[in-house]
């Protein structure tokens, strides 16, 4: 069996695999893996399991060896970790590899490997990214955009009267109180970007059936009313972990 670990900002999404697919998961506050009580966790998470390998990508540098140092006392082996030198599946052909984030690697392998290419992997997490492999099979760059949850957040943190809401999707395009017309603007407005941002990829890649896959927190939500996007994975990064070990 093969273990996960995907080191974000808030959460480590932690995964156990097998030579198929990721069969269970579970997600453990990043800031564990500095107060020494994570161990016991990853243990019971991993059960009875003989673990062969172990597989690592991580936004947060600083939580990387603190991962590492875990398994190596439980399992007496190095993990190894998913940058732009170590990828497999895909090629890169960016500028500055060592700047693309591990997990939008991952994210691209994943697609690839399921929905060949060329592909384009939409993450609706803190922002939302873009990432886009061509018709060779390279991962050539991507776009950045504000996500959905800090866009409202900025808006209630930025003005005395709006409030903080809670997204979900909104039951009339015309509003008929702040709040309402907030989640309009959040919702319906957020697809109409993510709409003319898959336009511009598909003409820029000339692919008008172009493969786009959803993941992250707000993928579900989105890509409901949204037939531009082909399917929505939320195993999409830990998957593309997966596929490292051959």
């Amino acid at each position: 069996m093969i273990l996960l670990f995907d080191i974000g900002n808030t959460n480590t999404h932690v995964g156990l695999a097998d030579e198929k697919r990721v069969v269970k998961q579970m997600n453990l506050p990043t800031r564990g893996w500095f107060d020494g009580n994570v161990s016991a966790r990853i243990k019971k998470f991993a059960g009875k399991n003989k673990i062969g390998s172990a597989v690592l990508c991580s936004v947060v540098p600083r939580a990387t060896p603190e991962v590492q140092k875990v398994i190596r006392k439980i399992w007496k082996f190095n993990p190894l970790e998913l940058n732009s030198k170590t990828v497999r599946g895909i090629g890169i052909d960016y500028p500055k590899p060592e700047s693309i984030g591990a997990d939008r690697l991952a994210n691209a392998v994943a697609a690839k490997f399921h929905f060949s290419a060329p592909v384009v992997v939409v993450d609706f997490g803190t922002a939302v990214t873009f990432d886009v492999v061509n018709a060779n099979g390279n991962y050539i760059g991507g776009i950045i955009a504000p996500g959905l949850a800090a866009m409202t957040d900025y808006l209630h943190e930025k003005t005395a009267l709006l409030p903080k809401i809670k997204i979900v999707e909104p039951k009339n395009v015309v509003g008929k109180s702040t709040e309402q017309a907030m989640l309009t603007g959040a919702v319906h407005g957020y697809r109409g970007l993510v709409r003319q941002l898959i336009a511009e990829l598909k003409r820029e890649l000339r692919s008008k059936n172009l493969p786009v896959i959803a993941t992250g927190g707000y993928a579900k939500l989105i890509a409901a009313k949204l037939p531009e996007i082909s399917a929505v994975r939320n195993n999409l990064t830990l998957e593309g972990l997966r596929l490292q070990i051959k």
